[in-house]
């Protein structure tokens, strides 16, 4: 007995890259970017997190960018510019907004702190105590007229904004105290510092003489940023981050996912993602379980400030800013519609992660796919009175096969390939019947015998994929039998002659930019046989 027909299989072109997850989906969908230029780089962007006590006021609206001897606040709804801030007599550092938007300090190279009226623009209050460069000011998320600074002079003060001198004044660093920050819900009075005498100290105002905790790094500390929780910290040193636990007094964990040092910490989704920016250029998403990088991008020039600005109720995520040494200020915004939708399979696949669970997840989603009315509408049921089939097929269930397929089982080759050409299938379908010529040596066969015309659609392929690497081989043998045929009628035929000059600039292009890869890899060779 014959065996039965099957269905030829297409040819299975190489895999592309892997579809993106929910998280990257997500981060991805911050677009409409806005990029505004400086002429000094963007060092600061700032926004002041939601009071942990829902009774105190948070009317903000505005973030603030420092960048040169400016210091810029725009409107979180508009992402416009809405006020420029330029009184400083040198550079500016660590702009900071009170979260009613009403106070905004700020500290300088000269080491002056001012705090400044939003609306009217006028300097409320100068404070000159620091010696050298004030380069963090904070407002306390508790107490609308307390202020902490930290400064190359390597000291931590706190201020009233009522009195001519600082309250507090913390000594114990050995270097510039170059970040800093008040630490969250009960630990409000309590302050995290970093240094370049590469310790992170948490100081407690009623023992101001030394700090309650201090870790020790092998590298100068650039930011420091405290989670939600309150127990647990992180800090960048050099091109890692570090999370430190405050109840055990030891580092958790080492993130070392970037290749320069790390200049800028924040949080995001609720306190669930950490973003990271980089003298790489890169900004780096963790998320605040496992600390598994989920996300990332890469910008054109070294990133020095990044923040995620968040609005709403919810506090959700609406706008990704990213500072650059080049002074671009980069406004990515969260689009709306199905934001919703995406945040909560992001946040079960990110369970399913944590959870181990990942593979499951993923069956799972794809199982969705199809309802179960749908499986059940198509599914044969054994039982009494069905079918036996002993040998043989199915008639119904035998699937009807192309025209190009009928012809290339009766052996007409050319018909074949000259049916699938004209109905317009995809190119991986004439890729699949050229092949399964090629395996019958029957490609001779279906390119003779052809006239001016007839010749003409199979030229035109060739032509359109000999430069694409999946193609490549088919093109190649297709094009030298097509020469070989057809190289004697050239001179009679305007038309062929016309598709060869195509063919023949076509793969000139290529070979050129092959040779020129060559070269490159050559440059690439003799570079790192001469390296370390």
């Amino acid at each position: 007995m014959a065996a039965p027909v099957t269905k030829l299989q297409q040819v299975k072109l190489p895999s592309g890259p892997s579809p993106l997850t929910p998280e990257q989906q997500y981060w991805k969908g911050f677009r409409s970017s806005q990029n505004i230029p400086s002429q000094s780089p963007i060092t600061h962007i700032s926004f002041p997190p939601p009071p942990s006590n829902a009774l105190l006021p948070s009317n903000n609206d505005h973030f603030v960018v420092t960048t040169g001897t400016r210091v810029q606040i725009f409107s979180i709804r508009t992402r416009k510019l809405v006020k420029t801030i330029t009184r400083f007599a040198d550079i500016a550092h660590s702009g900071e907004i009170r979260r009613d938007g009403r106070v905004m300090v700020a500290g300088d190279e000269t080491g002056k702190i001012q705090v400044f009226d939003v609306n009217s623009r006028a300097i409320l209050k100068t404070w000159e105590e620091h010696k050298q460069p004030v380069w963090t000011t904070k407002f306390s998320p508790t107490e609308l007229t307390t202020v902490m600074s930290a400064s190359d002079d390597r000291t931590v003060r706190l201020w009233d904004l009522p009195s001519q001198e600082s309250t507090t004044t913390f000594v114990g660093h050995s270097d510039y105290v170059r970040s800093g920050t008040f630490m969250p819900g009960t630990m409000s009075n309590m302050i995290l510092t970093g240094s370049y005498d590469e310790t992170v100290r948490l100081w407690d105002p009623r023992i101001p003489g030394r700090a309650a905790i201090i870790f020790k790094h092998a590298a100068p500390i650039e930011a420091v940023l405290p989670m939600p929780s309150g127990t647990t910290v992180l800090a960048a040193a050099d091109n890692q981050i570090s999370i430190l636990d405050l109840v055990a007094g030891k580092p958790l964990q080492l993130l070392k996912n970037h290749q320069k040092t790390v200049t800028s910490l924040c949080l995001a989704s609720n306190g669930t993602r950490l973003v990271s920016g980089g003298l790489d250029g890169h900004i780096k998403i963790f998320e605040t379980s496992g600390w598994n990088v989920v996300a990332g991008s890469k910008y054109p020039s070294p990133v020095l400030a990044v923040n995620v600005i968040s609005a709403g109720a919810n506090r959700e995520d609406k706008h990704l800013v990213v500072g650059m040494q080049s002074g671009v200020l980069s406004i990515k915004m969260k689009l709306s519609g199905q934001q919703k939708v995406k945040e909560r399979e992001r946040a079960k696949e990110m369970q399913a992660l944590i959870d181990g669970t990942l593979g499951d997840y993923d069956k799972d989603k794809k199982k969705r796919t199809k309802g179960i009315e749908k499986k059940l509408r198509g599914m044969d049921f054994v039982g009494e009175g069905v079918d036996v089939i002993i040998e043989g097929t199915d008639r119904r269930k035998r699937k009807r096969q192309a025209p190009w397929e009928q012809d290339l089982r009766q052996g007409k080759f050319g018909r074949a390939l000259d049916t699938a050409l004209e109905t317009g299938l995809p190119s991986v379908t004439i890729l699949t019947l050229l092949t399964a010529l090629r395996h019958r040596s029957a490609m001779r066969i279906a390119l003779q015998g052809r006239d001016e015309n007839t010749v003409q659609p199979i030229f035109k392929w060739v032509i359109k994929h000999i430069t694409d690497p999946r193609y490549v081989s088919i093109c190649v043998d297709s094009a030298l039998l097509l020469l070989d045929i057809y190289s004697e009628h050239v001179g009679g035929s305007p038309e062929l002659e016309k598709n060869i000059r195509e063919l023949h600039q076509r793969v000139r292009t290529e070979v050129d930019r092959s040779q020129q890869a060559c070269q490159t890899s050559g440059m690439l060779e003799m570079l790192m046989t001469g390296m370390p």
